[in-house]
């Protein structure tokens, strides 16, 4: 399999349960929920979308012909010492992500997290399962370590999630331009559930990617 890649950058963890957990995020092309382009945004399932997946042109992009190759280029970006950590992001990851490559980074002694929409069945060996439900898209990843809700999206209620296997649930305020308010009623929310703790995106406060 080829697999095609936005971009690949040593940063930290910006949100969730691991936030400022120093890794190497592994941006893949594509999505099954939208195209990436501005003029599909409007007919999108998740039209609040703030990443840029389209294209290999980022820093560390390209496609790259076998796993090995491509595990040998994130281990690259990891200076060493620590536990390595690889975040698998999109688009959705797990159009690409498959039992070669999680084997290829394993190989390579790196921890494999990732960041998923969840209508993809996530393949076995990935180590930190995290995922984000998007509109109506029908949701089939019901297990993991982190369920990671953007908060508010019409028509899904966070209790409805409380029953899946999750050892946490988490609540984002979304990206627009109701910002504050969002951050608000996210905020409101999980001093009024306490199954839900706040996921605040720390890398966009300290301007790193």
């Amino acid at each position: 399999m080829t697999y095609s890649v936005k971009e690949m950058f040593l940063t930290v963890q910006g949100e969730g349960a691991q936030a400022g957990r120093p890794a190497v995020f592994l941006r893949f092309t594509g999505c099954n929920l939208w195209s990436g382009r501005e003029q599909d945004r409007h007919k999108a399932v998740c039209n609040f979308c703030d990443t840029d997946f389209v294209g290999m042109d980022g820093p560390g992009g390209g496609q790259f012909k076998t796993a090995h190759a491509l595990a040998e280029a994130v281990q690259s970006h990891w200076p060493g010492g620590g536990r390595p950590l690889v975040v698998c992001t999109g688009g959705e990851p797990l159009l690409q992500l498959d039992h070669a490559l999680i084997a290829a980074l394993h190989e390579c002694g790196l921890e494999i997290a990732v960041e998923t929409n969840g209508t993809i069945a996530a393949p076995d060996g990935i180590d930190w399962i995290t995922v984000s439900p998007k509109g109506d898209a029908q949701v089939v990843q019901r297990e993991g370590n982190e369920l990671k809700l953007v908060y508010p999206q019409a028509g899904l209620n966070p209790a409805d999630y409380l029953s899946w296997s999750f050892d946490r649930f988490s609540l984002q305020p979304m990206d627009s331009a109701k910002q504050a308010e969002n951050t608000t009623a996210a905020f409101d929310y999980c001093l009024a559930h306490p199954q839900w703790t706040l996921s605040v995106q720390t890398h966009k406060w300290i301007g790193v990617p």
